[in-house]
This record gives C-alpha cells, structure tokens and sequence, in this order.
C-alpha cells in the first residue's frame, strides 16, 4: 500500500496496521541507537596521533603494557655526525616521522613519547627482486631494502598496523601478544622473495652500540639470537625467538663491521651462505623464498631478557597456531577491556583525543618478565617475579606527575606490580636507590629530582601498594639520602646545591623538596615521627633559592649568595633542566600557599601567573633545548614538557579559581588535536595524555602524595569511571560547550561541593560529582 507523504504516517491506517509501523519504528529506533552505543572504543583510538613533530610516539601494534612494540621505523638516522651529537636524531625518538616518504623496516621495540631513545630491536623487512642488505637512502628508496609507502595505504589502529610497501608491492600487516609481535607480508608473485632480519638496526643508533649479536638457524623455519647494547642502558641484553610459517629456500648474512686483526679459525666454513651460526657486531640476514601472487608469509618474534630458550617458550605459550587474525581480534580485545575503564560522552573529535590519549597513557610501564616469571635484574641476575608482574620502562620524571596517580584510580593493581616492580630495583641497586629513569634491567639515571620515592610514597597513600609499607619508607629514605648522586649532600647540608657544583642545581633542589614533603607524607601515614619531621623540614628547600628581590627562583653559589649573572627566560646555564626560570618558579606543588606568600600575596601571584600565561618569547628561547618548541607553549607557560603541568591548576589556592577553568580548556583546545602533529610535546611515556585525561574529565593531582585532587573544567559531557573495587565514579556535566568553560556549581552525591577540590576517597567510593556550567565567571 503506497503512503501518502502529504498525511501523517498513520492516519486512516488500520489499527493492526497501526501497531505494526510503530513497532517498526520502535525497533528500527532501537537498532539504530544499539548501534550508535556499541561502537568499539578502539574505533576512536587513532595511534597516528602524535606521530608527526614532537609527539615521538609510535604507530604500530602493541598489546596493553606489553613488552613488544612492533612498529614501522622509517629512516636510519645516526646518533652522530662527525663524531658529534646529531640533532636530527631528535625526531627519531620512536623510529617514526610522519613526514617521512619511505619505510625502512619493522621492529619489535620503541618507547612512547621520549625525547631520548633506545631500542628498535631486531628490524624485519620483506622484500623482492635482486638482493639487498643495505637501508639505502630515503631520496633514493631503490638504492636498498627500504621503501617508499603512503599514509593513504596506511591503517593504524589499536593492536594493529597495516601499509603497502609500494616499491616491494607487499602489504605488511602487524599485530602483537604481550611478548609476542606476529607479522603477516602479502607477496606478490615473484622468484626472489626475500625476508630480511637486520641486526645492525637501532634508534639512538651509532657504529659501536652493538656490543655482539648471536643468530643461530635451527631449522628452516625456527631462528633463535640475541643483542647486546651499549647505549642510554649501558649494558642491555634482548633475546629472541623467530619462527616463519614457510620454510625458506636459503639464507645467508653479511657482516659489515671492519676487518678484525684476529678472526680465529671460522674461515674453513663459508659464513656467509646457509651456515647456520652467525655472530658479530653489524650483522644482517637475509631468508629467500619463492612465492605466489597473494601468498601470505607470516612470522611471529618473541622476546626475552632472560634467554633464546626463554624467548621460544613465550611464542609457544602466547602464539601456538598462525591465525593472524585471531590474535588481532584478541588483542583488539583487551584494548577494548581496558578502555572501558572510562566511558565518555562528547563529540567525535573529544572521544578521539580521549580515547587515544588514554590508549597512550596504557603503553608504559612495559612488561619485563616471560611467560613463566622470570627476568633479568638490575643486578644482571635471573629472578622470578612471585606474585607480581614485573615491569620496566620507569620515566618518572615524567610519569610521577599524572600517569601514576592515574593508575591509582584506574589501574590499581597494575599500579601496585610497578611499586614491587622498583621495590626490586632497589634491592637488585649497587646504590641502593629507587630507580630514576629505568629500562631493561639498567638504569639510565636521566633527569633530574628521585621521583620514585614519589610514586611509591603516592601509591602507599592511596592504598594501592600492597608491599611492606616500612621497606617502602626505608627504600625511599635510603634514596634520598644518598649523598654522591647528584649534589644530595650539599642539599642535605646547605639546603641548596651550590651553582657551581651543579648546571641544574635550582631545579634540583626543588625536585628533591618536593620529593622531601612525599617522603614525609608516608612517614606521618606510619608513625614514624623522627623521618616525618626530617623530611617535612627539608621539603621546605626551595625557599633557599627564591630570591625575593627579583620574586625568582636563582641558583645560590657556595657563599650563599645568588649568581650574579642570570636571566630568568634562558633556558641554558641558569640552573633549570629543560626549563627556565619562570616556569620553575612556579614549581612548588606540595606548598602553593607558602609560594603564594612569599610571592607576595595572592594579588601579586595572580598577576605573575597571569604574565606567564600571556607573554612573548623570544626565538632565542627556543634555540637552547630541543625538547621546548612553539608547538608547546602557551605565553610564556611550556606544556609541551613536564615541570609546569600543574601551573594553571594553582589559581586554585587563590580567590580566582575561574582562571584554572579557563587556562585547562585554553590547553586541552590547543595542545591536543585528533592529527598526526596533534600532541604539542613529548608525550613522555603517557605523562603528556595522563594529563589530558585527569583534565577532560574536570580534576588533577596537583602534588602527588596529597589525597586531593584541584578541580578543573571538563570538557567531557559525562564519564563513568569503572574501579577495580567495583565500584563507579560518575561525573556529569550540565550545559557543556566551547564557550561554557566555567564552572556555575558543582554537587557530590547531591550535596553542594564548596570548594575546587575532590579527595581520592572520595572517587575510590564511588558516586557522582555534578557540574554545571556557564559562560561567565
């Protein structure tokens, strides 16, 4: 029966008729709503984020915390140039630039958002046609195994990679289990296929890195090695097993290190072809194979820090079969399981920053143990990890700000595997100390401050460590008393490092105040009067620096005096890390309201705050550190790296808390976008996205070890909070939009909340914060 558009839909319809269009309707309706509510999370991340400029993250595939990253790395930039530093090698941090035209291979280890790299083990390549074992040049893509490809042939998803490989004609398709990466290369058709394993290849990477490589052929299906390094991790050890799903034809290798003086005895065997032992410092590998047109050759290459019988036990134990989309699925899976941890409603673009911003906020700390438990120490030790996960991948100069105390709320126990995790670090220590910025069983001891203590002290307070809570407390006093790392005596002595004793000794000396005040936080948790009182008092350091003449922070020399020479916009021999002096100056996070008075009162701090956030730098500036650029800053405020992310929060503490709202929506709107160039800075193993994420959602942990988190302005519409007790935090936002970025009033659990904080017992319960916002102050 036709219908009458110009009538209404059921008028002089029968009555059945009647019943069965709205029961239509309502089923359509129904159907099409299940649809737009079941669209996976994972469909949001976009892993390409961040992957241009300074993001330095990488696209590939990796599981959850897991210890494979298999990601593409697209050019082969040495560390140094003429024996020195070459500052090209910055972009390389995660193997992978977007801008970049050609591919040089896959490798199954990166960090996330570093501005200093390592790793980029065991690099595969396929390729066909005439053999080559060298990279080539990235003009010239012909001229080695590398290749040119197109972001418009390029897929990066959570747990999956995909690209076309266009001078090779495959297509390289990349997933990943937790210590397992599995490779899928579609040939063309074609007698000289061939699979190349590059042994020489590394990020951060220089002739004299590789200390010795090991492969030995145990079949022609199943290759088992190993690589030591020696780089930002001194003496680094990674071992593997490989096992492709057709056996090759032949294989041979070429080392490409100088001639040695003494070579032993090797030569009665021809080392270059089908032999089935192969050692040296600059070795690559090539597998030959015939294939067919859309003939599909897969490889699965697992890791191990403990042994090659270690690593092949984790790729029969995670990998058994080689149905490459079964493990997809499965990993796509638990990506899945781990996003909805926190549930949103927003727009498209908000879902998508959010969403990868939490993806890359659950890349590091990274799995450092084989499937039976056991892994290398600190101490270069086998050890068995006994009812924990062990983790490496510490960057807590970073971390210690948003990422860890984001876990204290979404992944607890997690959380509470990492404190063991450094509780073993420090009885593996020679020193004896927490770590600072560790990786693979060494630590590297980068950056400044000992930010361990924070996390450690953070998670005790909160209740997610589960370990001996003195041992913790003895672990962290022992660290920041070690009295030959980095000028702790003179601090302990003078309550300063002297300037010239020490090119970062200002931000040092707040770093370990601030520290101090953790350490005392756990002390009072435990009754221990005597540390408590030690430490509170030693957290107040950092008025030894601040010059009230000039309402600065300034290095003091060995007389007590400030440095006469000073400029609080340098960047370079001031006394700050990777920072100036008006960002550090606001770097007092467990005592704003000292701050603000010895600044002068909160009229003054305002003002100053206020300057910070709207002045001019010049281009000088931006010449002195490679890790600060405009992409990052805000006035004179850099978000683009660590020290400052708890600036806009401390308006706060004054009688102007509509200038945070307003300064944390200004951020979230310029600093992260859903583009390749999308992250205004190093995303720093998850720091960069922790913050965003404690920002959309309307509250930040200003001073980790506090219970109190400063509120914000959400920019989500609502969020569920799913915690591992069971229970879940609600936040709900009224009137939301780009321009209602002040909050009118807020209520918890119906009741009107009076100030701009929120306690973590309070989140840990469960419940519902409410805010309600408008366009005006």
């Amino acid at each position: 029966m036709p219908i009458n558009i110009t009538q209404p839909l059921l008028s002089n319809q029968p009555l059945e008729m009647k019943k069965l269009v709205i029961l239509l309707i309502c089923f359509f309706s129904a159907t099409l709503f299940s649809q737009k509510n079941d669209k996976k999370l994972i469909s949001y991340v976009k892993p390409i984020i961040g992957t241009q400029r300074m993001g330095h993250v990488y696209p590939g595939a990796t599981a959850p915390f897991g210890m494979v990253q298999l990601s593409p790395d697209t050019d082969t930039i040495p560390y140094a140039v003429n024996g020195k530093y070459n500052p090209e090698v910055y972009k390389y941090c995660a193997g992978y630039q977007y801008d970049d035209k050609t591919i040089v291979g896959f490798s199954h280890t990166h960090f996330s958002g570093t501005g200093h790299s390592d790793l980029g083990d065991f690099l595969i390549m396929p390729t066909t046609g005439p053999l080559q074992l060298n990279p080539g040049i990235s003009k010239n893509p012909a001229s080695g195994f590398r290749s040119a490809f197109s972001h418009e042939n390029e897929t990066a998803q959570a747990g999956y990679y995909k690209v076309k490989l266009d001078d090779h004609a495959i297509v390289a398709e990349l997933t990943a289990t937790n210590r397992v990466g599995f490779h899928q290369y579609t040939f063309p058709k074609s007698e000289e296929a061939h699979i190349i394993l590059d042994l020489m290849s590394g990020i951060y990477n220089y002739p004299e890195k590789n200390v010795w490589t090991y492969v030995r052929v145990v079949n022609d299906t199943l290759i088992t090695g190993y690589r030591q390094t020696n780089g930002w991790a001194k003496n680094r050890v990674q071992y593997f097993a490989l096992s492709f799903s057709k056996p090759f034809i032949s294989y041979g290798s070429k080392n490409f290190e100088d001639k040695l003086v003494y070579r032993g005895f090797w030569g009665k065997f021809n080392q270059n072809k089908n032999f089935p032992e192969i050692s040296g410092k600059q070795i690559r590998i090539h597998f030959d194979f015939k294939t067919e047109a859309q003939e599909k050759i897969k490889i699965k290459l697992a890791l191990s820090s403990v042994s090659m019988s270690g690593a092949l036990a984790n790729l029969k134990a995670e990998i058994p079969h080689w149905n490459f989309e079964t493990i997809k699925k499965q990993t796509q899976d638990l990506w899945e399981t781990e996003l909805h941890k926190v549930t949103i409603e927003g727009d498209q673009e908000l879902k998508e920053n959010f969403y990868t911003a939490l993806y890359h906020s659950f890349l590091a700390p990274t799995t450092y143990m084989d499937a039976d438990g056991k892994y290398k120490g600190l101490d270069q030790e086998t050890h068995k990890a006994e009812g924990f996960t062990n983790y490496t991948t510490f960057s807590l100069w970073d971390t210690y700000r948003a990422l860890h105390p984001l876990f204290n709320i979404l992944q607890t126990k997690r959380n509470n595997d990492m404190v063991h995790s450094m509780m073993k670090h420090y009885e593996q220590s020679a020193q004896k100390m927490l770590p600072i910025w560790s990786h693979y069983a060494n630590d590297n001891w980068c950056m400044s401050g000992y930010h361990g203590v924070s996390v450690v002290a953070d998670a005790l307070l909160k209740n997610s460590y589960t370990g001996d809570p003195l041992k913790a407390l003895e672990a962290c006093v022992a660290t920041a008393n070690k009295r030959n790392y980095e000028g702790i005596g003179d601090y302990i002595d003078k309550g300063y490092i002297p300037s010239e004793k020490s090119n970062i000794s200002v931000s040092n000396t707040l770093e370990y105040a601030y520290d101090d005040w953790a350490i005392a936080q756990l002390a009072k948790k435990l009754n221990q009067e005597a540390i408590y009182t030690q430490f509170l008092k030693r957290s107040e350091n950092w008025k030894n620096n601040f010059d009230k003449s000039i309402g600065f922070m300034r290095p003091k020399s060995v007389d007590g005096t400030f440095k006469k020479e000073f400029d609080i916009l340098s960047t370079h021999g001031q006394g700050f890390i990777e920072g100036n002096s008006w960002n550090y100056s606001f770097f007092v996070p467990h005592d704003p309201s000292g701050l603000i008075t010895l600044m002068g009162g909160q009229k003054q701090f305002v003002k100053k705050l206020d300057q910070l956030f709207s002045m001019d730098l010049p281009d000088s500036f931006f010449a002195e550190t490679e890790d600060i650029t405009r992409d990052g800053i805000m006035g004179g405020y850099v978000h683009g790296n660590e020290p400052a992310h708890h600036v806009a929060y401390l308006y706060n503490w004054t009688n102007q808390p509509w200038k945070t709202q307003e300064k944390i929506r200004q951020i979230l709107k310029k600093q992260y976008k859903p583009t390749p160039d999308g992250l205004g800075g190093n995303d720093d193993c998850g720091q960069m996205s922790a913050w965003y994420i404690f920002s959309s959602l309307g509250f930040y942990p200003v001073a980790p070890g506090s219970n109190e988190y400063a509120i914000g302005s959400p920019s989500i519409h609502s969020a569920k909070l799913q915690l591992e007790n069971g229970n879940v935090f609600e936040i709900e936002v009224l009137n939301p939009s780009d321009k209602n970025i002040y909050v009118k009033s807020m209520t918890l659990n119906g009741a009107p909340l009076q100030n701009y904080f929120i306690s973590h017992e309070t989140i840990m319960k469960g419940g519902k914060l409410k805010f309600i916002m408008n366009d005006k102050h």
